[in-house]
């Protein structure tokens, strides 16, 4: 059991893949937004990589163990301390009843990752624990953790001393630049070649109202293709309205001027465009970013962002970790 001393800014229960098969019902997969951190937490520890585990979010928790228990920290790095005595990220350790963990705020990164042998056991909620904010489903009662609550935890024997290396992890640097990949579509075709142009060669910043629903960005201008002002008037009267459609996970959806990157608690249909897409290998870099980062895309085939994948599924698995 762990119990909650101070919640950190929002942290919260999240699992692998997340809720599926509920999103034409308003529920979306949810889930960690950097799965391949995430996941090589739960590898650390001996748990299957979609384990529940605690998203954290650029302040982390501080939190008091009930017994003893083994735990990874992942991601972000936001200097952990055990019992006051700083403790290594990227490998597994050992924690003993009784003992105190505090998270401080991400030096670098935006997102740490905590996963302990067994697993997070809170109930199952539409196939998942993943909490989703909005609806108030999954993780503690539906939310980001609050101070005084128990975390319960799945009795499993783990082993310290695990590490994974450099090589196969995400490569977070302290950077506010940040290189996005893009497939075009699936409405690409609602925007003009000097729009496309100038969404590629400018650079734009994350703005602070971004969430697990979407990361606003600040940038020029967009200009529209023909059929944006040539519809049918069902379509609506802005050039980025469309008639309600489905939209992917990872869309660039273009409200009016302004881009917004719908990510793991987004909405599944709507009435705006969505130029371009962020393929789900490269989430990480969304979850690591901080307010004010600059991000500057560029366009990849198809084919290639599911190599991304691959290579992100190939990071994440049992051969890269290092017994200790």
């Amino acid at each position: 059991m762990l119990v909650v001393i101070k919640p950190g800014l929002e942290t919260s229960v999240q699992d692998l893949p997340g809720r599926i098969g509920y999103w034409e019902q308003g529920f979306p997969f949810s889930g960690p937004m950097d799965f391949w951190s995430f996941q090589l937490a739960n590898l650390l520890v001996g748990n299957a990589p979609g384990a529940a585990g605690l998203e954290c979010q650029f302040t982390g928790p501080t939190l008091g163990f009930q017994r003893d228990a083994i735990i990874a920290l992942t991601g972000a790095d936001m200097a952990p301390l055990l019992d006051g005595e700083p403790v290594p990220m990227w490998q597994s350790f050992a924690v003993c009843a009784g003992q105190t963990l505090d998270l401080g705020f991400a030096r670098i990164g935006a997102r740490t990752y905590l996963a302990i042998a067994g697993g997070i056991e809170t109930p199952s909620v539409l196939g998942s624990r993943a909490t989703f904010h909005q609806a108030g489903i999954g993780g503690m009662e539906g939310h980001a953790l609050k101070t005084g609550q128990v975390i319960p935890v799945a009795r499993q024997e783990g082993i310290a001393g695990r590490s994974v290396a450099a090589v196969h992890r995400p490569p977070l640097i302290e950077t506010r630049h940040w290189e996005i990949e893009v497939v075009a579509g699936p409405n690409d075709d609602w925007i003009d070649a000097a729009g496309h142009e100038r969404f590629l060669s400018s650079d734009w910043i994350l703005q602070a109202r971004s969430n697990r629903t979407g990361f606003r960005l600040a940038g020029p201008d967009w200009t529209f293709a023909e059929r944006a002002y040539s519809k049918n008037s069902d379509h609506g009267e802005h050039p980025s309205n469309i008639l309600d459609h489905g939209y992917p996970v990872g869309a660039v959806n273009l409200c009016g001027q302004t881009p917004i990157i719908l990510v793991t608690d987004a909405p599944s249909t709507g009435g705006f465009i969505n130029p371009y897409t962020v393929p789900s290998a490269a989430f990480w870099k969304l979850a690591q970013s901080r307010p004010n980062d600059i991000y500057r895309f560029k366009s990849i085939s198809l084919k290639m962002a599911q190599e991304m994948r691959r290579h992100v599924n190939r990071m994440c698995s049992a051969e890269k970790i290092e017994r200790a």
